[in-house]
């Protein structure tokens, strides 16, 4: 049987992701913090962990030792304090569960890939799953051992019922004083009032990374003729005529509507990416997110 991480992220994913960097642009008082090009965390007092050695980091770092031993250059990751916090909110909602594949996978498997890059760079990022409230937070922090665990803890993770953001967005800043990075990779149901949540969060100090998830046929419906549409959460119906022309409509309606989320976070000195899941999550990580800065 495969485990947990295995289904999560492959072997070729993960060491692709080891050249990674979490990436934020903001400086936050008392905290090491602008912009983080260094791939490397720097010298600190406490041992940590190892990773591989790729081309521009620092030879100084390097463990001879273990060379000379495996004729393998592996680098040493020694604890930095302190560091940016890092927080991940997780749409668990239930319109997160259409599309195929399922936007709800996607969204765990990027989760993954970006615990795991903070997990090698030594940064501590926090988990939390929300709909109507904030779930159970999963702490990653120390190391790429401990990746385990972390893919464990998504691939246990449910969908939940309906959304409440602004709710989400209050309890989140009362309860995550300190600022930092907040991700937050959501469909951005267009039913809920996303503006308002997004403005507090990044009003409170908050650097807002929005990942923007669609399903193909949430951005250009497949179907015609007369339609009997059930919302996934809240239960309304709605009753209309599709056809050629109302299907333009819709999906300039639907980017008009990526247009306004990547407005608000490039409003904060934030950034946004959208990412349909037809596309692989290598591709997207590798792809869209590195241009839009999320990580390096």
């Amino acid at each position: 049987m495969a485990t947990a991480t295995q289904t999560l992220i492959d072997k070729s994913f993960l060491e692709r992701l080891e050249r990674l960097t979490i990436h934020w642009q903001k400086s936050f008082p008392g905290l090491v913090g602008g912009h983080n090009a260094s791939r490397f965390p720097g010298a600190g007092q406490e041992f940590l962990d190892h990773r591989n050695f790729h081309h521009g980091d620092d030879l100084r770092a390097v463990n001879w030792r273990a060379y000379l031993r495996l004729e393998k250059l592996f680098l040493k990751m020694f604890q930095v304090e302190p560091r940016v916090p890092v927080r991940l909110l997780l749409d668990t909602s239930a319109t997160m569960g259409t599309g195929t594949p399922p936007k709800f996978d996607y969204a765990r498997k990027l989760a993954a890939a970006l615990a795991y890059v903070g997990l090698v760079r030594l940064d501590t990022i926090v988990l939390c799953p929300f709909d109507s409230a904030l779930g159970q937070e999963q702490v990653c922090s120390g190391g790429r051992h401990r990746f385990g665990p972390v893919s464990d803890y998504l691939s246990r993770l449910e969908l939940t019922g309906t959304t409440d953001f602004l709710a989400v967005a209050r309890k989140f800043a009362g309860k995550y004083v300190n600022r930092g990075l907040l991700v937050i990779v959501s469909d951005f149901d267009p039913d809920q009032d996303c503006e308002k949540p997004l403005q507090y969060l990044a009003e409170f100090g908050h650097e807002l990374f929005l990942v923007h998830l669609w399903a193909d046929e949430d951005r250009i419906p497949p179907w015609d003729g007369e339609l009997d549409l059930t919302h996934a959460e809240s239960g309304a119906k709605l009753e209309i005529d599709f056809d050629p022309g109302a299907r333009e409509r819709y999906t300039q309606a639907f980017d008009e509507y990526g247009e306004q989320l990547r407005r608000i976070a490039l409003r904060h000195g934030g950034r946004y990416v959208g990412l349909p899941v037809s596309m692989p999550v290598e591709e997207a990580v590798f792809g869209p997110m590195v241009r839009a800065r999320g990580v390096e």
